[in-house]
Parts: C-alpha cells; sequence; structure tokens
C-alpha cells in the first residue's frame, strides 16, 4: 500500500502510531509532502530521527520542504533509481529516501511528479537563534527548467503532483500567520506552480505546507491526516 501525509517537521509519534494501527511493512510507503523534518537540526538529534524511522516497518518517500536540508548537499547521501526516478538515501537508513525535483515515480500505477521548496516566513527567527535555513529552500531556475523540459516530454501530462506548496490560486488565505507582512512573502514558487498547474494535465494534486487541512477541486492540502494514495 501506498499513503500519503503532510509535514511532520521532526516529530513522527502519528507515523508510529499508524504503523501500530494498520500492521505496515517494509513494501508499503509512505509519501511526507515536505518537511519531514529529518535533516534539520544536524547532529544527534537527525540521527535519533532516522534511526527511529529506520527501525518502522515502512518506507519513507519524502518531497523537499522549507525546513530540511537538500540531501544532495549532505555528503553521506548517494543516488539511485527508485520507481523509475532518481531519489537520495544513506546507506545506513535505506528506508529513507528523499525525492529529486523533477523526478517521475510510478507509484501505484501512475504517473507522479515531485516540485518541492517553498519560502520561509520563519526565516529572520530561524537566523537570529541559530535554527536552520538554508539558502537554496525553493526550487532555483534550473530545478524550474528541469521540471519543464520534463513536463514537454510528457507532453504536459501526468497522472498526480507531489508539491510541497501550492499553486498561488489555491493558497489557503484563511490559516496565514497573523502579524507576517504577506507583501514581503516571497512567493515566486507558487506563481511558477500557477503557471504550471494552468497547463497541465493532471488527475491529482497533493502538498503540504499551510498546516491545513483542505481539497478544492484536485488539490488538496494535507497535514496531519494520513490517507491512501488513490482517487
Amino acid at each position: 500500500m501506498i499513503y500519503i501525509t503532510g509535514d511532520t517537521h521532526g516529530r513522527f509519534e502519528r507515523v508510529e502510531r499508524f504503523c501500530e494501527r494498520f500492521g505496515t511493512s517494509r513494501e508499503d510507503i509512505l509519501i511526507i509532502l515536505g518537511d519531514a523534518g529529518i535533516n534539520f537540526s544536524g547532529g544527534w538529534r537527525d540521527l535519533r530521527k532516522k534511526e527511529l524511522l529506520e527501525s518502522l516497518p515502512i518506507t519513507i518517500f519524502a518531497i523537499h520542504g522549507n525546513h530540511e536540508q537538500r540531501p544532495y548537499t549532505i555528503e553521506t547521501y548517494k543516488e539511485k533509481m527508485w520507481h523509475g526516478g532518481k531519489v537520495y538515501y544513506e546507506e545506513e537508513y535505506p528506508d529513507l529516501l528523499f525525492a529529486k525535483d523533477g523526478e517521475v515515480f510510478e507509484l501505484d500505477g501512475k504517473k507522479a511528479i515531485v516540485m518541492g521548496g517553498a519560502y520561509s516566513v520563519d526565516k529572520m527567527i530561524r537566523l537570529m537563534y541559530g535554527y536552520g535555513w538554508w539558502p537554496d529552500e525553493q526550487p532555483s531556475e534550473e530545478i524550474k527548467r528541469d521540471v519543464e523540459r520534463k513536463l514537454d516530454e510528457l507532453r504536459w501530462k501526468v497522472d498526480v503532483v507531489l508539491s510541497h506548496t501550492t499553486p498561488l490560486k489555491y493558497e489557503p488565505v484563511e490559516v496565514f500567520l497573523k502579524g507576517i507582512d504577506q507583501s514581503k512573502v516571497d512567493k515566486s514558487t507558487e506563481e511558477w506552480l500557477d503557471g504550471i498547474e494552468d497547463r497541465l494535465d493532471y488527475q491529482k494534486w497533493y502538498c503540504g505546507h499551510y498546516h491545513t487541512e483542505k481539497k478544492v477541486d484536485r488539490v488538496e492540502i494535507m497535514f496531519e491526516n494520513t490517507e491512501e494514495f488513490c482517487f
């Protein structure tokens, strides 16, 4: 079985409960829609998270969010093919996989393209207190070109999109944090995804980032809910 959920931010109690409740195995896959928080703190804190997840009877497939370091910038990560697309992994934790942006994966007979990343509205707080923040949190122009080239090859038709943030038109403005001046928030990724969504022939679009649960048309924003990857 393939399951999907939203941001975990390094807290995996609900993943543990889920595995226990449904009696999962390594053959089962849990998609985390960014901000898994596995490569966020560094050192022993991250190691403990990885050891916990590797001990669970499930395979983790994580999309890049904005509260974690990109795996290819960490020397312990390697690249391999998995379900038709490229992923990053560490030999010590072979069941913790991170999707490469722009790759297309065959999941349960569906073609799913990955577009991770977003802007951090808490950037200044994290820098002030020495928490993790990385300037490549959003997709680069190179990543965007790679995604669009891949979609050209697919004639702009896929079954599923897995992203961290939403296309701009689907932003859940009702849950925006008070005190954040939205005019100073970099929405370039959401604007880019908006253009992608306008052109793309797709069945379902899953995303996280906003810590809310909402469905609008074919777009579903997920947080603490966990569902089967089916539609």
